[in-house]
């Protein structure tokens, strides 16, 4: 009875401890539980600690995370006619479980033939030029309409980058010589350039020293002029002194022999006598040329003046040395 008892509470507690196994189930935080009852959608649970009703209830974990799907490469043929190999990565983040889980079977399957056909299709309208030099805008429309056609999915395209674009070994001879002979032009350009604005920046040099030479040359005979000027001004303003002072001299041993004659009151004999002084002064200089006076008949009566005056003094002492003698005798 205690034996029957005993299996029997063994095969309880075991019956609860798979239970409660089967119904405790635990969704990360990167996840969404979707919950079925009978086969039948009932809900989908946030993460956490979930229970569920074992053989009724059945919970289909989601990863709502990024991912991440690699397009194989696979050969495009551009709008110019050259096969290229075009490799690509799309990226994606689930947004409604409900509709990742129910509405498409391969998610990763179709979003990959769904790039591969559209990347073809873009990449198709575009020359080779412009496939290599425009990701940016391949990577748009390929995101734009891998956004679209997966929205009723429940996943949304975060992006899309074209890893490469190869071209044929051909071709990307060609492209290396052309981008060779692109680089030797420029090259050529650039040393033209360069040989160009130096000629240019030495003949400004040039001009711009002949300038600054003439500009001095300039300044010097201003500044010479402008001595030489003021030299001239000096000596003159020096000259007109010196004449002032000698005129002024002259006016005042003028005006002194003048006024000492006044006050000695000088006869016109003495005048006679300073007059042929001044004549002899005038004959003992170093002129060749002699200039007398027109007035000779005033100059001949002052001069027969002045010998009768002499004539008058010598018979005056004679007078007196007679009378002297006539006394003596007597």
């Amino acid at each position: 009875m205690n034996t029957a008892f005993l299996a029997a509470l063994i095969v309880l507690v075991v019956a609860v401890i798979i239970f409660v196994a089967l119904s405790v189930r635990i969704v990360r935080p990167y996840q969404r539980g979707l919950v079925e009852r009978l086969g039948k959608y009932k809900e989908t649970t946030d993460p956490g600690l979930r229970l569920i009703f074992p053989l009724v209830d059945t919970m289909r974990l989601v990863d709502m995370r990024e991912q991440v799907v690699d397009v194989p490469p696979q050969e495009v043929i551009t709008k110019d006619n050259v096969a290229v190999t075009v490799d690509a990565v799309v990226y994606y983040e689930p947004t409604d479980p409900k509709r990742l889980l129910y509405n498409i079977h391969n998610f990763i399957m179709a979003v990959t033939k769904l790039a591969q056909t559209n990347l073809r299709n873009v990449v198709g309208e575009m020359s080779l030029d412009d496939a290599l030099t425009s990701r940016d805008t391949v990577n748009a429309a390929l995101r734009e309409i891998l956004d679209d056609a997966t929205d009723k999915w429940g996943v949304r395209v975060v992006r899309v980058e074209i890893q490469k674009i190869d071209p044929p070994p051909d071709v990307m001879n060609a492209m290396h010589e052309q981008m060779k002979a692109e680089r030797t032009r420029r090259a050529v350009v650039t040393e033209a350039e360069g040989a160009r604005e130096s000629a240019v920046t030495r003949a400004e040099g040039e001009k711009t020293a002949a300038i600054l030479q003439a500009e001095g040359v300039r300044q010097r005979a201003i500044l010479e002029a402008q001595g030489q000027a003021d030299a001239v001004k000096t000596r003159a303003d020096a000259e007109r002194y010196r004449q002032a002072a000698v005129a002024q001299g002259e006016a005042e041993a003028t005006e002194a022999v003048f006024t000492a004659i006044h006050r000695g009151g000088a006869t016109p004999d003495v005048l006679a006598i300073k007059y042929l002084e001044s004549l002899g002064r005038i004959a003992n200089g170093r002129a060749t040329k002699i200039f007398l006076p027109a007035d000779m008949s005033s100059m001949l009566g002052s001069i027969g003046a002045i010998s009768e005056l002499f004539q008058d003094g010598t018979s005056a002492g004679n007078g007196q040395s007679d009378a002297g003698g006539s006394a003596g005798q007597g």
